[in-house]
């Protein structure tokens, strides 16, 4: 449906005729200087005193038209639509630390490191979040917010898929990470304050300790999932197997039994899958069934068309000088 959002813009229309009647000179008290041959000037310059328009006006008043029509902002209205009445809010937190890059994780049959695995399987997690909210951060050494909480679910794919192992440093501040987390959900609603925390290992940098950021997130009500992923073992030169990164299960779990939230322990790809599954059914929210409408904004083509006149009206000056003095 066409319809226009400022239609008040109209009355810029008017201006030029109220200026039309503002006092001139002559009527204040006498023009300030006579020109006996005033007559024969407007002659050349084509005017004609008795109309409203002059002949060489007629292309500014339509180029000034167009220019009141664009802005009162024409649009194209689409059908009123209701956005989803149930969505979750979620705050991704997700370890780039230099463990990582362990290569532990077989998909399609081939060993891939652990940053791969897990960008696979919250890729599928993340296009099936139609109607939710989602955040991401990264941590390593330190902790970074690429996304804030939006339902751009593509804006936090893209950042997911181009991060890479010890982007954020080679450590692990799993406190800082949830730490920043709580400081982006504090002004949430309460009921919508949730972190999913993956980890392959023991906090060992950062300036706050992962119980610090537990009591944090406990006083903001902040519930906190957190999942310990990585394999028990991982081989080594000449096909050894050797153990794996040391993951620090006990502080998870503290964590999500302080926060609310719970403890989850993946070894493989599939295990990680089946986690997100199960998040699927957790922090179902209401949301506003509140009807959007989606506008196209118009006002390019009035615009346009008033700059097309501008310049034929600047075309058509000379020409009717000319004309003028040839007459």
């Amino acid at each position: 449906m066409f319809e226009f959002a400022w239609p008040w813009a109209l009355a810029a229309a008017l201006l030029p005729l109220l200026a039309r009647r503002l006092p001139r000179a002559r009527e204040r008290g006498g023009a300030a200087l006579r020109v006996p041959f005033y007559a024969e000037l407007v002659g050349l310059a084509g005017e004609r005193r008795s109309g409203v328009l002059s002949g060489r006006l007629w292309l500014p008043a339509l180029a000034y038209l167009a220019l009141c029509v664009a802005a009162m902002r024409p649009q194209w209205v689409e059908e009123p639509v209701a956005p989803p009445r149930t969505g979750r809010d979620l705050m991704l937190a997700v370890d780039v630390s230099g463990s990582m890059a362990a290569e532990d994780m077989r998909i399609g049959g081939r060993s891939v490191d652990r940053l791969t695995a897990v960008k696979r399987v919250l890729n599928d997690f993340i296009e099936r979040r139609a109607g939710d909210r989602l955040g991401l951060i990264l941590f390593g050494q330190q902790a970074y917010q690429v996304t804030p909480l939006t339902f751009d679910r593509q804006s936090v794919r893209h950042q997911l898929e181009t991060s890479a192992v010890g982007l954020a440093g080679r450590e692990t501040a799993i406190g800082d990470a949830l730490g920043l987390a709580v400081k982006r959900l504090r002004e949430r609603p309460a009921q919508q304050r949730v972190v999913i925390l993956l980890t392959d290992g023991a906090n060992n940098a950062g300036a706050l300790q992962p119980a610090q950021a537990a009591e944090l997130a406990q006083a903001h009500r902040v519930r906190v999932y957190t999942i310990a992923f990585g394999a028990d073992a991982q081989r080594g030169p000449f096909g050894m197997m050797l153990p794996s990164a040391e993951i620090d299960e006990a502080t998870l779990r503290t964590i999500a039994d302080a926060t609310g939230g719970r403890f989850f322990r993946a070894r493989d790809t599939a295990e990680l899958a089946g986690i997100y599954a199960e998040l699927d059914r957790l922090e179902q929210i209401e949301h506003s069934a509140e009807q959007v409408r989606l506008a196209s904004e118009l006002y390019p083509w009035p615009a346009g068309a008033a700059l097309v006149l501008a310049l034929l009206s600047l075309i058509r000056w000379p020409q009717r000088a000319r004309e003028g003095s040839a007459a």
